[in-house]
């Protein structure tokens, strides 16, 4: 029991602080979601960037010495393209995604409740209801490549490709950032 209130003080924690820094980045206000998808405003993907290779230079340094598991789930290329379309277009018409409504919420955001976090129960439950005829007819399936994470094919350090990656993805925002987007 001990363990499970650790656990949720932490993510409490985590959750604190990644609200604070969603509203701080200015990525719970609805003009600026809308602005990323009309391609005007620029800021989602930054920040989006900058957890990349946070999180990937983190997991670099953690994952080798068996301080941080990488876990997978079921899943496959084909439910991430059909869930990435509905999840884009849902996120295209509120203008929230799951993080940016809890944000919006606190900030007192009428439309993330009404729309946004109303929504998100309702989409679950009919998600949970047809959930077994989904799997049923075949939709939802599974592939080898919902198996692995690229760490755990990685051999000797992940930095190898981790700090190179993360080396293009920091030029990229340079240059986003320098180019005015």
């Amino acid at each position: 029991m001990a363990k499970n209130n650790r656990t949720l003080m932490q993510g409490l924690i985590i959750g604190i602080f990644f609200g604070f820094f969603l509203q701080k980045g200015g990525v719970t206000k609805y003009d600026v979601i809308v602005g990323q998808l009309r391609l005007i405003d620029f800021t989602v993907i930054k920040i989006i960037l900058t957890a990349i290779v946070v999180s990937m230079l983190g997991i670099s340094y953690f994952y080798p010495k068996d301080m941080l598991p990488v876990k997978t789930k079921a899943g496959s290329i084909k439910n991430a393209t059909i869930g990435g379309l509905l999840f884009g277009v849902g996120f295209g018409l509120l203008g929230y995604c799951p993080g940016t409504i809890a944000g919006a919420i606190g900030n007192g955001y009428i439309d993330a409740v009404t729309g946004g976090l109303i929504g998100i129960v309702l989409g679950t439950m009919i998600y949970a209801m047809i959930y077994g005829k989904l799997k049923e007819k075949g939709v939802l399936t599974q592939d080898k490549y919902s198996e692995y994470s690229l760490f755990h094919h990685m051999k000797g350090s992940p930095f190898k490709v981790t700090i190179p990656f993360g080396a293009i993805i920091v030029a990229v925002l340079f240059i986003m950032e320098m180019g005015g987007l």
